[in-house]
Order: structure tokens, then sequence, then C-alpha cells
């Protein structure tokens, strides 16, 4: 009988071994003591650390498999394969990584040959490949069950979030509606004029389920990758977006100071999307902004890059992670109407437009968010 030193990589042959035990009949005659040993590695510090070694589809579990098939009591790998796609389902959703799926069944081997070559047991050619194979097999198979377990995790996770924007969408919508509704009825009556208070809430509520639209078309656009870039002038792009936003300033009691900059600050963008961007910020200000302060919108250009600044009046940000404000359906104040993704999408816009997007608190008055985008240069002006 062809015997091999039992190797998994664990360093030179041993001389002496006992020759004529199976390898079936010493994992069986030895279970716990190869189970303790793998427990003994998950307790020990590894990077990374393995999963829970006596779990019903883990190492327990694959060792009587494991004697089966070597003592030819096996005849497919129908368990290993099951018990294994259980234990790579299992590892994925306790938030394991793909690597300590590996390091599981890579504990299995080391203990089984480290415990044979202590006693000096030499393996069959036969039993060493069998190993082998059923190793790999149910490698392959955990490996690929942890994948799949992740990737539909990703996507019901993902069609949890769309359904919550969705759900968001439509309520901002409906309310907008209403009120619009309301107020047209009031004005049909014929007993308050169109000027009024009442024809402001008409026009209000219009105005932002439009900004609500285009912001939505222009979010559909970055997330499908449909750019049009082109060149602006952002102290005239400014003035553009400056009449709206100091109505929405206004029905939010608030005062909107507007500081266009000196023409010639150009920069390359798609304008649907950094106009949306610009549009975010200055009613995530006007949202959160004291009543009977200012919001200030700013332009500010030096030789290579162009700023554009949104300066509120909140009293400054809470304490926490600021990176963590930019991550879809962040939500830290009390009025939790809209959508949640205003941030994120102005981070998603300044992105696709080569720019970055940023924020510093000021403490006890209110805070700065800042686009940065790539100014063009002069000659590439010239030359358009």
């Amino acid at each position: 009988m062809k015997t091999l030193p039992l190797g998994c990589g664990l360093g030179p042959s041993v001389k002496k071994m006992r020759v004529g035990t199976m390898l079936h009949e010493f994992i069986a005659e030895n279970r716990e003591e190869i189970i303790r040993r793998c427990r003994s590695k998950v307790e020990t510090p590894s990077v990374p650390p393995s999963a829970p070694a006596d779990q019903d589809h883990g190492a327990p579990a694959f060792l009587d498999q494991l004697i089966e098939a070597l003592g030819g009591q096996l005849s497919s790998n129908a368990k290993i394969d099951d018990s294994a796609t259980r234990h790579g389902r299992a590892l994925q959703l306790q938030g394991f990584t793909v690597s300590q799926v590996v390091h599981d069944y890579g504990d299995v081997c080391q203990s089984i040959t480290g415990l044979a070559l202590e006693r000096q047991v030499a393996i069959d050619v036969e039993d060493f490949r069998t190993l082998n194979r059923c190793l790999d097999d149910a490698i392959a198979l955990a490996v690929t069950e942890f994948g799949r377990q992740r990737d539909q995790s990703s996507l019901e996770a993902e069609s949890a979030r769309e359904d919550e924007r969705i759900g968001f969408l439509t309520h901002e919508i409906r309310n907008l509606l209403n009120t619009a509704g309301a107020a047209f009825d009031i004005l049909k009556t014929g007993n308050v004029g169109v000027g009024g208070s009442t024809g402001a809430v008409l026009k209000r509520s219009l105005s932002r389920l439009s900004d609500l639209v285009n912001r939505s078309f222009a979010e559909v656009r970055l997330r499908q990758g449909v750019h049009h870039r082109v060149l602006i002038d952002v102290p005239a792009f400014i003035r553009d977006l400056a009449p709206a936003a100091a109505m929405e300033a206004a029905a939010h009691d608030l005062q909107l100071i507007v500081q266009p900059g000196e023409a010639g600050a150009i920069v390359h963008a798609d304008r649907q999307i950094l106009s949306a961007v610009v549009v975010n910020l200055l009613q995530n200000a006007f949202k959160f902004t004291r009543p009977h302060t200012t919001v200030v919108l700013r332009v500010k250009a030096s030789a290579d890059r162009v700023l554009l600044e949104v300066e509120d009046e909140c009293g400054g940000l809470p304490d926490g992670n600021v990176d963590e404000l930019f991550r879809a359906f962040e939500q830290r104040h009390a009025d939790r109407t809209g959508l949640g993704l205003g941030l994120a999408f102005s981070s998603w816009g300044a992105e696709v437009n080569d720019g970055r997007i940023s924020v510093r608190s000021l403490p006890g008055c209110g805070c700065v968010f800042t686009i940065d985008l790539p100014r063009v240069v002069a000659s590439v002006v010239a030359i358009a």
C-alpha cells in the first residue's frame, strides 16, 4: 500500500510512520480531538478569524461525511455538497468574508494532518486524493454559495432602498399636489385674489413639484450614465438660478444672498445635473437654517478651480462622521420630509462632473457646503 506523509503544506516527511491505519479509521478514532483543534484555531486570534466550528454544517458534519467518503460508504458527494452549500450560506449571513470560508476547511485539513503527523500515521495515496477532492469540492461549493448569497443580499438591499425612495417620492408628490389643489379650490371661489397669499401657496407648491421632478429626472440620467457636458459660465449660471431660489428662501422666512463672482469662471459640466446639485444644496440649507436668518450662495475662483459655496445658519453640524451626510437616505434632523437622497445625489453629481463636494461646520453658526470643480483654462474656452 502506497502511503504519503500528511502534507497540506505542513513541513517535511516523518520517518518511521505507523502504517496500516486507514484514514477514515484515523478520523473516526480521533474525531473529538480534531474538532477540538478546529475550535482552538477559531479561538486563537488570526487574520482573518475563522467561523465557529461547532455548527451542524461545519467541522463535525464534514468529518462525518469524510469518514463515509473515505470508507466507501458515500456513493456520491451529495451530503458534502449540501453541507458545504449550507455552510457558505450561513457564514455570509453571519457577516464573515469569503477568505474565512476557505480558512474553515483549511482548519479541518490542518487539524487532521497535524494530528497524524504527531502520531506518526501515514496516509494511503488514494485516501489522500479523496481527502483533497472532498476538500476542493466543499470549498468550491461553499464559496459559490457564499457569493450567490452575498449577491442576493445586495440585490434585496438595493430593492429595499429603491422601494423606500419611491415611497418617499410619491409621498412628496402627493403632499405638493394636495396643497396645490386646495389652494386652487380656494382661488376658484373668487373670494381671494391670485396675487395674495393663497396664490403664493399655489405657485410655491408647483415650483417645488417642478424642482422635485427635475431633480428626479437628473438623478435617473446620472444613474444611467447619460451626461451632456458643455462649457458653463458659472457666474451667469448662478444668476439664472437666483430668482427661483430667492422665492424659495422667502417662503422659509429666509434671505438669500447671491455672490456670483467675476465673469470668466468656466467649467465643463452637465448643466442639468449641476443645476440639480446646486438646488439640492440650497433646499437643504433652506430646510435646516433658522428662520429670519440668511443663506449665502457664492462663487470663488482660482487659477485652476471653481468653488460654488452654500453657507447657512443651521447652528453647525451635529457630532459624528461628516462623510455619512452624503450617504443615501441619511437624515439627521427632526424634519424628515424629503427623500434623504439630496446630499448623496449632490455628491454623485459633483463626481460625474470631475469635481467633489465637501462640508465644513461653523459651530454655533452654521455650515458651508462646497462644490469644487476644475476650471477650464482660457485657451480651451477660446478654441470652443
